[in-house]
């Protein structure tokens, strides 16, 4: 960014203009569930989404955070939110009963990658090198922070169990980055996304860990309604102002902070990828 973040942040708190309250008290309260995968949580980047959701959206938005996959699903499956930016991986899982709104584009494509690093002085040149040291998982439903590892591991004959001394799982992949860098354990599995957009707003901590290897691209973290809501009106309503973010100043500036292009249209095919690694594992997509 052409300016420091906290810099930018108040730019935007400065100049940002959204309807008056009571046009947004008008319509009844929308909850959205947000995944780990954000970026710790960052409050600057939650309120910017938030105002730009209840811009397109007309309504009052929250945005409801969980600390793991399992409770944000559960969430969504039990109607005590309305939709859910999900992972690939619990999308599947749950196929018969969600359905898409949105994938994000990121540097050009709906897609992402799973990395797998270790410390910046650390040798390993492939995943056998790691054989025996401690890892750390993002979240057992996550698809780039324990599926493809998983999946990988499984191509050699292996378990996470039997292939590493200890596993760990941290709930959030920027914490799958600290503890890397910070030699809690040898090697992580992360979101290619964070650990970029780690990169651009905590280079110190990135440097201290190094991309040992990449997955193939596989279908961004998409938004998701469950499947007998899909023709509710808030639904819809929800559909198009995500389709149309960067399209309005408040959706633009969202998503510059969360390092997003726009959000396309969902396409199913885009997570094939995630089926074939489930199916690696005996687990139906």
């Amino acid at each position: 960014m052409g300016m420091r973040r906290r810099d930018f942040f108040g730019a935007l708190a400065a100049s940002a203009v959204f309807p008056a309250p009571s046009a947004l008290r008008a319509q009844p309260l929308f909850r959205l569930a947000l995944t780990p995968v954000f970026l710790d949580n960052d409050a600057a980047v939650i309120e910017r989404l938030r105002d730009a959701l209840s811009v397109g959206m007309g309504r009052d938005v929250d945005l409801v955070q969980r600390r793991t996959y399992q409770e944000i699903t559960g969430a969504l499956l039990d109607g005590s939110v309305d939709a859910a930016w999900v992972c690939g991986y619990p999308f599947l899982q749950h196929r018969g009963q969600l359905s898409l709104l949105g994938v994000p584009v990121w540097r050009g494509q709906p897609r992402y990658q799973s990395y797998l690093i270790t410390s910046a002085g650390d040798g390993a040149a492939s995943l056998e090198d790691l054989r025996g040291g401690m890892h750390a998982f993002s979240d057992p439903d996550s698809n780039s922070g324990f599926l493809v590892t998983a999946s990988d591991l499984a191509r050699m004959g292996e378990t996470p169990d039997s292939f590493f001394a200890r596993t760990l799982f941290t709930w959030g992949h920027r914490n799958v980055v600290r503890a890397v860098a910070g030699g809690l354990v040898r090697s992580g599995s992360v979101d290619g996304y964070v650990w970029q957009a780690l990169a651009a707003v905590d280079p110190d901590l990135v440097a201290r860990t190094r991309i040992v290897s990449r997955s193939e691209w596989l279908g961004f973290p998409p938004f998701a309604a469950r499947t007998d809501r899909m023709d509710d009106p808030a639904v819809m309503t929800l559909q198009r102002a995500l389709l149309g973010m960067d399209r309005m100043p408040a959706g633009r500036k969202a998503l510059d902070l969360l390092f997003l292009d726009r959000i396309a249209e969902p396409d199913v095919r885009l997570f094939d990828g995630i089926a074939a690694r489930m199916a690696e594992l005996g687990q139906a997509g």
